[in-house]
């Protein structure tokens, strides 16, 4: 069965680390629906957030040739275990009246969004949401004007210090 997969990777952070396990993931031709990554409290060690969509035997593959990869300190799956997880998102909607600016702003302010700036007719929200309320967004963004533009950066998660969250 296909379903979203979370893998959190710790790995040397070094020249050509993420063309290798990109490159893993295009080599296979695993779909790679998201990938973040970032230093540590150690400036010699990155995480990376992966998010694949494939079927069980897939994954497991996919966490077997990562760990095999010298370069790889520990590979996490966050699955199936209570995480807390982001996704950074920019929209901006063009072409606005007076009315379409007053709507944004019900808007951001329902989804608990930013104004991150301001234009003589359009307007940038940042948006640091889940993917799913981001995509609940885009959605009524969409139905509600003509022109959005959409930018989003790979989710990056981490594991819950409670049970109760995702």
């Amino acid at each position: 069965m296909m379903k979203d997969r979370w893998i959190a990777l710790y790995v040397e952070n070094e020249v050509g680390v993420l063309a290798k396990i990109s490159g893993l993931f295009a080599g296979k031709a695993y779909n790679l629906k998201s990938l973040t990554v970032g230093t540590t409290e150690d400036e010699n060690t990155s995480r990376m957030t992966i998010s694949s969509t494939c079927d069980d035997l897939t994954f497991e593959q996919i966490k077997k040739q990562l760990n095999r990869m010298v370069e790889v300190i520990k590979v996490m799956d966050l699955t199936d275990v209570p995480i807390h997880m982001k996704e950074l998102m920019f929209a901006k909607v063009k072409k606005c009246s007076e009315e379409d600016k007053a709507e944004v702003f019900r808007i951001a302010d329902v989804f608990g969004v930013q104004v991150a700036d301001i234009g003589v007719d359009s307007i940038l929200l940042e948006c640091k949401q889940t993917e799913k309320h981001n995509n609940e967004l885009i959605n009524l963004l969409k139905t509600r004007f003509q022109q959005v533009e959409i930018v989003r950066g790979g989710a990056v998660a981490i594991e819950s210090v409670s049970t109760s969250c995702r």
